[in-house]
């Protein structure tokens, strides 16, 4: 199939990208790398009545830190390149599961278009980069005529495919808490190499309590409440299948022609054990990731 007939604009900043934004009060949509947006254009699962072409702007520099020492923030413009994400020194040292997890994202060509902006906007509950950066704790900065809002990842996906953004806010920068460190786990399970992941687990712990993150189970990326992990100890085999068994159990997945509601269910249970296991182990013999 093919998209239906729409408008084409180019915006060079952010400034006018917002403008358009407003004039075509909700009936436009932003395009980067278009990787996720152009398909479903192609389904006409979506029918925008125009398209704002920002890749003028650029990654304005690419992955910086700011913030006090004490208290470094990863900075990601959204017009960040995956690939540009894989290679980044600033990214391995503050932000290593969101490098790892941009690895599995898609193939070679996705990665040189697709952005971590427009990964996050999609809001795909099955995306590696979506889970990462709620597994991180990040935060969505965007702009509109109203000025520059910061969302925290926690309230920014609302349900499928749908986030916090209003319809004349653009996403601009994706903003991290520093993770040097801090141990971190990524692990999926797909039909086939470079596939939507049928279900995907995201860990990373700060002050040794992990945070987990679940794709694939729900409308969004589901957080897992953190009374269901606790201070689990990788050393206490009954204890890691407690707190795996009980994040299995707290999940109420959809079946579809992929994956039965039960196999995901399983298959929650096999990747967060084995994604605490990798985070948590010791020191001395934690490996590389899942």
């Amino acid at each position: 199939m093919q998209p239906t007939s729409f408008e084409y604009q180019r915006a060079d900043s952010w400034d006018e990208a917002v403008e358009l934004m407003q004039i075509w009060q909700g009936e436009a949509k932003i395009i980067a790398g278009g990787q996720s947006l152009v398909p479903m254009m192609n389904l006409r699962l979506t029918l925008p009545a125009a398209l704002i072409d920002v890749n003028g702007i650029g990654d304005q520099g690419g992955p910086r830190i700011e913030g006090p020492a004490e208290a470094p923030v990863l900075v990601i413009p959204a017009l960040t390149r995956h690939a540009t994400v894989l290679t980044s020194p600033v990214v391995a040292q503050h932000a290593p599961l969101l490098q790892h997890a941009v690895r599995l994202v898609g193939n070679v060509r996705v990665r040189h278009r697709g952005t971590i902006g427009g990964s996050v906007a999609h809001a795909d509950p099955t995306g590696e980069i979506p889970c990462s950066v709620l597994a991180l704790g990040g935060v969505v900065r965007m702009q509109s005529p109203r000025g520059v809002r910061d969302v925290p990842i926690t309230e920014f996906f609302r349900t499928y495919l749908t986030t916090a953004a209003e319809d004349d806010e653009v996403v601009t920068e994706i903003r991290i808490p520093s993770s040097v460190g801090e141990p971190w786990a990524f692990d999926e399970v797909t039909r086939r190499f470079s596939d939507f992941a049928t279900v995907a687990v995201a860990v990373q712990a700060r002050a040794g309590r992990p945070t987990v993150v679940l794709g694939g189970v729900a409308d969004r990326p589901l957080r897992v409440a953190d009374d269901l992990v606790g201070d689990v100890d990788v050393r206490d085999e009954a204890g890691l299948d407690s707190a795996a068994g009980a994040v299995a159990d707290s999940v109420n997945p959809e079946g579809d022609v992929h994956a039965s509601a039960d196999y995901r269910r399983r298959l929650v249970r096999v990747l967060v054990r084995r994604a605490l296991t990798t985070a948590l182990a010791p020191q001395d013999t934690k490996g590389a990731g899942a």
